[in-house]
């Protein structure tokens, strides 16, 4: 009987804080999120085996996640595109992945942010491994760990304390996340890094959309915006001899397999811009990789409909304005046949 009541008052207990937990955080303007790890990842990476000829597959860093909107693309094109562009990373592992590791002979859209996409091949470099670790855990998860995920999804999904993203935001709510906020004086006198809040919304499909208070709170676009002017000045000089001759090589033997590659420079805006046409000119690097290349290509700045455009936090679009480029990207590609509208067919 004691056993008993033990049991039920444990049970109590534990939902008493859970429930207390829940609603204080939900009290600071918090709400269920998806985590955007390496599971999510990998369950989009799968589906690239069973790819078929008209299939679409997104590689790039957050530019092309954010810019892309994936129902907006569906609706024009006909078909989702498998979506696995990787924040912060370069796209050459995974696309070195495709190339190398299946037998896609479909299309590629290859999201070009200059920083990153020319910033090395070094394989422990963060653009590098960040991307090559996915790539790893796909060929390596277990089945104990594809279970796990699928049970975690309904968590993710309702409930705010089940936060704990790869990407370790400041504002992450998990124990780890919150002990890591306790901030110790540096004793080498080095300014600790700005804190790097949550900005985009992500879900099952792989869509990544700017959460709506990056778009409209100044104060807090201004926040990521300091990142983004910090780890630029960390940033080690461009290695565009390697990353071209390695890029190059892939896209050889994709093309050579019957793959089609399209090339994308999606918008930047803002003082990141300027820094971009300083250190990483268009002439030097993009014209230069597109002549090289020779596949489809398209740069923002070359369409009046698209050069305009504003990003909040001066790399990626709103929502709103991401749904209008993917829209209006994808017009300019079927006018150019660089893809084939499938629902006009």
């Amino acid at each position: 009987m004691n056993l008993k009541n033990s049991l039920i008052l444990a049970t109590i207990l534990f939902l008493t804080g859970i429930t207390a937990w829940e609603m204080y955080w939900r009290s600071k303007g918090y709400y269920p999120t998806l985590n955007d790890d390496k599971d999510l990842w990998s369950e989009h990476r799968k589906k690239v085996d069973d790819a078929q000829k008209n299939d679409i597959v997104i590689f790039g860093s957050s530019r092309a996640y954010f810019d892309f909107q994936v129902k907006t693309f569906e609706n024009f094109y006909g078909k989702a595109p498998i979506q696995l562009a990787i924040p912060g990373t370069s796209p050459l592992p995974t696309f070195h992945d495709l190339v190398n590791n299946t037998n896609f002979t479909g299309t590629v859209i290859i999201g070009v942010t200059p920083g990153l996409f020319f910033s090395t091949t070094y394989p422990k470099a963060s653009p590098w491994s960040r991307g090559q670790n996915k790539v790893d855990y796909y060929f390596d998860k277990t089945h104990a760990q594809w279970l796990n995920y699928q049970l975690s999804i309904p968590l993710q999904q309702n409930f705010v304390f089940m936060s704990a993203d790869e990407e370790e935001w400041d504002d992450d709510i998990d124990l780890k996340s919150l002990l890591r906020r306790i901030h110790l004086k540096s004793r080498l006198g080095k300014d600790p890094a700005p804190p790097f809040y949550y900005f985009g919304d992500v879900n099952l499909d792989r869509n990544m959309s700017m959460a709506q208070k990056t778009a409209t709170d100044t104060a807090f676009a201004n926040s990521v915006i300091s990142v983004w002017k910090f780890f630029g000045s960390l940033a080690p000089p461009p290695d565009k001899k390697s990353t071209t001759e390695f890029f190059l090589k892939d896209l050889d033997a994709f093309k050579a397999k019957g793959g089609k590659a399209i090339l994308v420079r999606c918008p930047s805006s803002g003082g990141l811009r300027a820094a971009e046409n300083k250190f990483l000119p268009r002439n030097e690097f993009w014209d230069q990789l597109v002549e090289l290349s020779k596949v489809d290509s398209y740069h923002f700045e070359d369409y009046p409909q698209l050069k305009e455009l504003t990003c909040p936090e001066e790399s990626h679009l709103s929502k709103e304005d991401a749904e209008y480029f993917t829209l209006e990207m994808l017009k300019i590609m079927e006018h150019d046949e660089a893809l084939t509208n499938l629902k006009t067919n």
